[in-house]
């Protein structure tokens, strides 16, 4: 993450103190624990651990973890505070909670999406094949048993007369 970058001040070299050492307004050296994992330019990540944990308490965790797992257990710590400075009773277990039940709701609604979509397939199909014997009996009807009705010149005129056409 963020590391140090040395400042020339005539011939000795400082360094720009890291968050914690700022916040804690103590003189922040080459063998700070800290600096690594909480820049001076983002004071507000180390501020939401500190009020949480401690400083004290959060040097000992880092120190407890192996040096290669060290940025990942600080980002767990972070999140960790910012869960807990937003919710205080249940912190980050209570996103876990709110997240499940999330998808416990999405699922039961998945559940009646598909059982909606089976519905309107199964009337898909009925209306098919409604339409499917609809189609067939016409044919067969007109093929078998001729038109289905017939006018003679009666009825012509009387359907003429009712349109509006005169013979």
């Amino acid at each position: 993450m963020g590391s140090q970058t040395p400042v020339r001040l005539g011939i000795r070299t400082h360094h720009q103190p890291c968050a914690a050492c700022r916040m804690l307004r103590r003189r922040c050296d080459s063998n700070c624990i800290l600096a690594p994992y909480f820049p001076g330019d983002e004071p507000d990540k180390f501020a939401g651990v500190h009020k949480v944990f401690g400083a004290s308490n959060v040097i000992k965790m880092i120190q407890m973890v192996e040096e290669t797992n060290r940025e990942d257990a600080v980002k767990a710590l972070v999140y960790e505070a910012r869960a807990r400075l937003r919710d205080p009773v249940y912190g980050s277990t209570g996103t876990i909670f709110q997240l499940q039940k999330t998808v416990q709701d999405l699922k039961l609604q998945l559940k009646s999406t598909n059982a909606r979509v089976l519905e309107l397939q199964q009337q898909k199909d009925q209306l098919l094949g409604i339409f499917m014997n609809v189609d067939h009996l016409d044919v067969l009807s007109s093929v078998d048993h001729g038109p289905s009705f017939s006018l003679d010149y009666e009825d012509s005129m009387a359907s003429n007369l009712l349109i509006g056409k005169h013979h």
